[in-house]
C-alpha cells in the first residue's frame, strides 16, 4: 500500500463538485482521511472563492493508474481541460504525494511543488499528517505550516471531516 496525499480544489458548484469528488475518492479508499474543507480566495486570478481539502488514501494502484482515475473524476464533475490555469475551476485534483518518491514520474512532478506555496494545501495537510515529512525533506508539515506566512492567504473553516458536506 502507498500513502498519497490529494489536493481538492472548485470555486465552480462548490458543494456539490467536492461532495462528489470526495465520494468518488472513497470508492478508490473506503478508508479515506480528509482535512477540514476550507473556503479560500482565488490565488493568481480573479475568480469566485473556492473550496479545498486535503485527503489521505492508502492505495495500491500505481501512480499513473492513479492519475487516470482522478481525470475521470474531475472529468465527470465540471472539468473543463480547455480552460487556462488562470480560469475558475470544476473539481481539481492534484497527486501532492505518493509515497516518499521524489522527482518526476509520469509526467507528475512528486511531491508538487504547491504544497510549501499555498496555505490552502499546506494547512489541510497540517490537518490530518502534521508529522509527516515532505518527502525528500527532514521537515514535517507541521513545521513548514509554522514557517509559513499564515497571514498571507486567509483561510475560513467551512465543514469538519470527516463528512464534510453530508
Amino acid at each position: 500500500m502507498t500513502r498519497v496525499f490529494l489536493g481538492l480544489g472548485t470555486n465552480i458548484d462548490r458543494e456539490r463538485s467536492m461532495s462528489a469528488g470526495l465520494e468518488a475518492l472513497r470508492a478508490l479508499d473506503p478508508e479515506i482521511i480528509a482535512s477540514q474543507l476550507y473556503e479560500s480566495e482565488a490565488v493568481g486570478f480573479e475568480g469566485a472563492p473556492f473550496y479545498n481539502c486535503v485527503v489521505q488514501l492508502n492505495i495500491e494502484l500505481p501512480l499513473a493508474d492513479l492519475v487516470a482515475q482522478l481525470k475521470t473524476i474531475e472529468d465527470a464533475n465540471g472539468r473543463d481541460r480547455a480552460a487556462y490555469s488562470t480560469d475558475s475551476k470544476g473539481l481539481d485534483i492534484d497527486v501532492l504525494t505518493y509515497g516518499d518518491w521524489v522527482g518526476e514520474f509520469d509526467g507528475v512532478v512528486l511531491p508538487r511543488e504547491d504544497i510549501t506555496c499555498y496555505a490552502h494545501v499546506l494547512l489541510p495537510l497540517v490537518n490530518i499528517a502534521p508529522e509527516a515529512c515532505l518527502p525528500g525533506t527532514a521537515s514535517s508539515f507541521q513545521a513548514l505550516w509554522e514557517a509559513f506566512d499564515q497571514r498571507s492567504q486567509p483561510l475560513h473553516v467551512v465543514a469538519e471531516p470527516p463528512g464534510l458536506l453530508r
